[in-house]
């Protein structure tokens, strides 16, 4: 199909994933010759939709359902049932319009606890069989914490993918792949900014952004290591900075509905302004990695003592998405009697 827009053409040289539970935003940029091969989500995303008047039904159906399953359990219990009966049902309206994996994540209260997590992570891959959408369609994002990446890697045994999220380190994503997490994101942008567009920092060119050096290099160190895990950038917000990610060479990338839209509004631009830009470590030798998870995450742990920048985006990016589920949780409590 002709590249007629800079959004087609740049599914010609990357695969595009949706970052939206509006099935509306993935139709509006599904076509014959291109469609979106997963769908991404997290708690931000989901409370988006959930208060959405015509998101009135899938509400409804999701109380009606964790009021089945749970009977008389506790209002605790109920409420969190509720919310993820209605993730799962929120991924379900765009299942049919992708091609390759719904993505939810686990709740940020668990980040912290590898048992926790992995319950949850079961939980939720349950929850979508009920729903008819089999384990092999369904990746679980989860916060890339030591406690959290072991998780991964137990799942991961269990058959249960896994994409580590909340990511803005090589140790990190080098943690991630040992985890054998099937995906990892990078953050291009912290989570704050697209809460406060005012923090984010505007560079001249995109290219200088410090994450472009940082995915970079994990997209060299997991060719060097031969992994099997993908690399697909997240949380962007500019049309330069999905060029400057096209440039490093991703698997995927994962757009909201605004940034598709800006794209797919453009015209296609010269092929030589994708070709990725000389690097000085391209041709750089990497040695096979510790294990970052050994120990209990030991390893990691020190790593991101080391880097009090990271460790102050990944405790962020948790506040925000726990106040989001928080959020969605209060929107619930009325629809169930509850205060």
């Amino acid at each position: 199909m002709a590249n007629d827009t800079l959004l087609a053409q740049i599914r010609g040289l990357v695969t595009v994933d949706v970052d939206s539970m509006d099935p509306d935003v993935a139709t509006k940029h599904t076509s014959s010759g291109y469609s979106f091969s997963g769908m991404t989500s997290n708690q931000a995303i989901v409370r988006i939709e959930a208060v959405k008047p015509e998101r009135k039904h899938l509400v409804t159906q999701a109380i009606a359902l964790a009021k089945s399953k749970l009977g008389g359990a506790n209002e605790s219990a109920l409420v969190d049932d509720v919310v993820d009966i209605l993730t799962v049902l929120l991924a379900k309206e765009v299942y049919p319009i992708i091609t390759g994996n719904v993505h939810v994540q686990t709740s940020p209260a668990a980040a912290y606890n590898t048992e926790e997590t992995v319950r949850h992570a079961k939980s939720l891959v349950a929850l979508f069989n009920d729903q008819g959408i089999p384990k092999h369609r369904v990746c679980i994002k989860i916060p890339a914490t030591p406690q959290s990446l072991i998780a991964c890697r137990m799942l991961s045994e269990m058959g249960i993918q896994t994409l580590a999220t909340c990511l803005f380190s090589l140790p990190q994503a080098l943690a991630a792949a040992q985890a054998n997490c099937i995906c990892i994101s990078p953050y291009f942008n912290e989570l704050r900014v697209h809460f406060e567009p005012t923090i984010r920092k505007v560079y001249d060119n995109a290219d200088d952004d410090p994450m472009c050096a940082i995915i970079h290099s994990i997209v060299q160190h997991f060719k060097a290591i031969k992994t099997k895990t993908l690399v697909m950038p997240a949380s962007i917000v500019t049309v330069e900075e999905v060029l400057a990610l096209v440039r490093l060479k991703p698997d995927h990338l994962t757009l909201s509905g605004a940034v598709l839209d800006q794209l797919a509004a453009l015209e296609p631009v010269e092929e030589s302004v994708l070709q990725p830009k000389p690097s000085a470590n391209d041709h750089e030798s990497y040695a096979k990695p510790d294990d970052f998870l050994a120990d209990g995450g030991k390893l990691l742990e020190e790593a991101l003592a080391l880097d009090t920048e990271v460790t102050r985006k990944v405790a962020d990016a948790l506040k925000i998405f726990g106040e989001q589920e928080l959020l969605t949780k209060a929107f619930v409590k009325p629809l169930l009697g509850l205060s």
